[in-house]
């Protein structure tokens, strides 16, 4: 990993830029606040993308699903949806700061009243919070909090406004615990979203599965097919 700052993309005083990818993709994060995890690369590797498609991520964060996919995958045109002030302001910067202007759109917005047009999306992503807000302890720092507890968001109400945004036998995507994916598999079904296909990631091969992705249909037929599993952090080149 490389630290640069290009002069034409103002940084605020807690912020530098990431080079990743070989250097194809910049990206502008908190030094010690929010940073995205290996989750996010998980998703952007594992979901479905046909040309031409059109993606919306539900709580984009800095962007770095989307920006991935733009780089790796034959997307039309992306839509970040993020509440939080700071990472929208970097999700918005680090679309300029690729080059991606014309295929990638920041919507600063709240996931229960998204400010978009239903049946927008062929396909859905999100990395939502794991726990329940009164499960744990909820980290001090508002950002971190945010992603990892429901506090803004709760699982059915995240899977009800990807129904809501996904075009007829349009695709979600998202990543969950292991431990959890009962819960996940009832709530899609009953929204008529049919899981098709699961990744199960396991830090070790001698661990218990710790991360499972997920992708669904809307109005899909029964039928899932399980991957390969995925070892440790698969081939990213995170820092």
């Amino acid at each position: 990993m490389k630290t640069s700052k290009p002069p034409e993309i103002q940084l605020m005083s807690d912020e530098g830029i990431d080079h990743f990818m070989d250097g194809r993709l910049k990206l502008i994060q908190s030094n010690n606040g929010y940073r995205f995890s290996i989750d996010a690369i998980f998703l952007a590797q594992f979901v479905t993308i046909k040309p031409n498609d059109i993606v919306l991520e539900l709580g984009t964060g800095c962007g770095i699903i989307l920006l991935a996919l733009l780089l790796t995958k034959p997307v039309a045109h992306t839509f970040g949806l993020e509440i939080q002030d700071e990472l929208a302001s970097q999700a918005a910067r680090n679309v300029c700061l690729n080059g991606f202007e014309d295929k990638m759109d920041i919507i600063q917005g709240d996931i229960k009243n998204p400010p978009l047009m239903p049946q927008m999306a062929n396909v859905v992503i999100c990395n939502p919070p794991y726990r329940p807000v009164k499960s744990g302890r909820i980290n001090p720092d508002q950002r971190r909090a945010i992603a990892r507890h429901e506090i803004k968001a709760s699982l059915d109400k995240i899977l009800y406004t990807a129904k809501k945004l996904l075009k007829k036998k349009g695709r979600l995507a998202l990543i969950y615990p292991s431990e959890r994916l009962v819960e996940v598999l009832v709530r899609l079904r009953r929204l008529n979203l049919e899981p098709k296909r699961i990744q199960n990631n396991y830090p070790t091969k001698n661990s218990k599965a710790k991360l499972t992705l997920i992708e669904a249909t809307l109005g899909g037929k029964p039928g899932m097919e399980i991957d390969q599993p995925l070892l440790g952090q698969g081939n990213w080149d995170h820092p």
